[in-house]
C-alpha cells in the first residue's frame, strides 16, 4: 500500500460520516479514527505504528497582552450567522495570487457560489455558501493556516 492509497483512504473518511476505518491487505493493516477533533491514522506491517496530529494547549497570554472586554453590539452580531471550517488546512480566498476574491465584504452571495478554498493535504476544497446571504466580515486572512470548527465568514441571511 502507498501513500496515495492512504490518502485516499484519508480523504474518504473525513468526507463521509465514518468514524472509524480499518483495513488489513497482503500483512498490512491500516486503521483510521476521527473525532473530538483529534484523528489518528496507524499503519503497521509487523508492528503497530501511530501517527497522530499534536494538540495545541492554549497559551495563557499576560496581563499586558489582554485586550480589553467589550461589549458586543447584540442586535448587530444577534442576526448574523457564521460560516465555519469543515477541514483543518489553510484559507484562500482567490483560485490563484493574480486572481480577485471570491467574496468581498458587503457582497450578496447566492446558494452554491463559492466563498473561498480551504487547502488540506494538497487537496483544495471549494467551501459555498449554503443559502444566500451579504458577506458581513472576512474573519481569516488570505493564506493562514485554519482550524476544523474556526469561523471563516460572519454572514447575514438575506
Amino acid at each position: 500500500m502507498d501513500i496515495k492509497d492512504i490518502r485516499s483512504l484519508i480523504k474518504m473518511v473525513t468526507e463521509t460520516d465514518i468514524t472509524e476505518f480499518e483495513l488489513e491487505s497482503g500483512g498490512e493493516k491500516i486503521k483510521i479514527q476521527r473525532g473530538n477533533r483529534v484523528e489518528s491514522v496507524s499503519y503497521a506491517v509487523n508492528q503497530p505504528m501511530t501517527i497522530q496530529q499534536p494538540l495545541v494547549a492554549p497559551v495563557a497570554a499576560s496581563a499586558s497582552e489582554v485586550p480589553p472586554v467589550t461589549q458586543p453590539a447584540t442586535q448587530e452580531t444577534d442576526a448574523l450567522q457564521k460560516i465555519t471550517s469543515p477541514i483543518v488546512g489553510t484559507i484562500y480566498h482567490a483560485p490563484s495570487p493574480d486572481s480577485p476574491a471570491y467574496v468581498e465584504v458587503g457582497q450578496v452571495v447566492e446558494k452554491g457560489q463559492v466563498l473561498c478554498i480551504v487547502e488540506a493535504m494538497k487537496l483544495m476544497n471549494e467551501i459555498e455558501a449554503e443559502y444566500r446571504c451579504k458577506i458581513v466580515k472576512i474573519c481569516k486572512e488570505n493564506a493562514q493556516p485554519i482550524e476544523y470548527g474556526e469561523t471563516l465568514f460572519l454572514v447575514e441571511p438575506v
